[in-house]
């Protein structure tokens, strides 16, 4: 049995579908199913079911809100992961834990690798790491699987931002000196049930192959879909954010090749059957 937190967000509703699909008993649980920032309750819900693995998909993710609030921002991603991992221990049970390129600082052109310097800039990143930490201290068997712009059919994204604004507007302005990869969540689905079933433990870089600028993201998405709305590049300082954003989100993938993981499809594939399916 695989129990996936936050099934009801992105990831976690296409992590179900997936496991569903391939006939893999799983148990999907939101806040009101279990309140990972309660120990007790954590230890009590997954002592019942006991499952042989988690898929750790839930976590505050308001990036610029974090600033407001890193009190309840890493109660939830750090305190929350841990009380997870302290269960997942106690039941001798697997963990994949779902972090994020804000992990590391952001800096130069070069992928980072999985054991690459961290630094994150943010209290969202921070929190993340956190939670990296917290499943390292506690447990052997775990898949930290960092990812990265991440879309999908349940909730709200950037793809779909992008697309109702093109709807009301003749231009949009969209940063184009912060550079990473879309990922498709039905794609990393796939990936991280393939882990669950891998026993192939550590650290790993996931998302859609091929990088690309927010503003050349934004212009695919526009164009695919068929509209004339104009896209202007501009660089982040005419952004402001309460958060700052990593300038370099790029991500090595030699972790999934050196575990003969196969890589995720191209960003503008996948977008493409987003768009199609969506």
């Amino acid at each position: 049995m695989i129990l996936v937190t936050g099934a009801t967000g992105q990831l976690g509703h296409d992590v179900m579908m997936e496991l569903k699909q391939r006939g893999m008993g799983c148990i999907g649980t939101s806040s009101t199913d279990m309140d990972i920032t309660d120990r007790d309750a954590v230890s009590r819900y997954i002592g019942n079911i006991k499952p042989s693995c988690v898929i750790h998909c839930a976590a505050y993710t308001a990036v610029d809100k974090a600033e407001d609030e890193p009190e309840l921002c890493m109660l939830i991603n750090a305190d929350g992961t841990e009380n997870l991992a302290e269960a997942c221990r106690e039941i001798d049970a697997e963990m994949i834990y779902i972090s994020t390129d804000y992990v590391f600082g952001g800096e130069g052109d070069t992928p980072y690798e999985t054991n690459s310097p961290k630094g994150p800039l943010q209290i969202y990143g921070k929190s993340k790491l956190a939670g990296e930490e917290a499943v390292q201290r506690h447990l052997e068997r775990f898949y930290i699987v960092r990812t990265s712009w991440v879309f999908g059919e349940n909730g709200n994204n950037f793809v779909k931002t992008m697309l109702r604004l093109a709807q009301d507007r003749n231009e949009i302005s969209v940063v184009d000196d912060q550079v990473g990869s879309p990922t498709y969540t039905t794609d990393l689905a796939a990936l991280l049930c393939d882990m669950a079933m891998s026993g192939t433990y550590g650290a790993y870089h996931a998302t859609n192959e091929g990088f690309c600028s927010w503003a050349e993201f934004a212009e695919v998405i526009i164009r695919v879909n068929g509209s004339e709305c104009r896209v202007n590049p501009i660089p982040t300082e005419q952004y402001p954010a309460k958060a700052a954003r990593p300038k370099n989100s790029r991500l090595s993938k030699a972790s999934l090749d050196e575990a003969g993981f196969k890589r995720l499809p191209g960003w503008r594939e996948a977008l493409n059957k987003y768009l199609l399916w969506s």
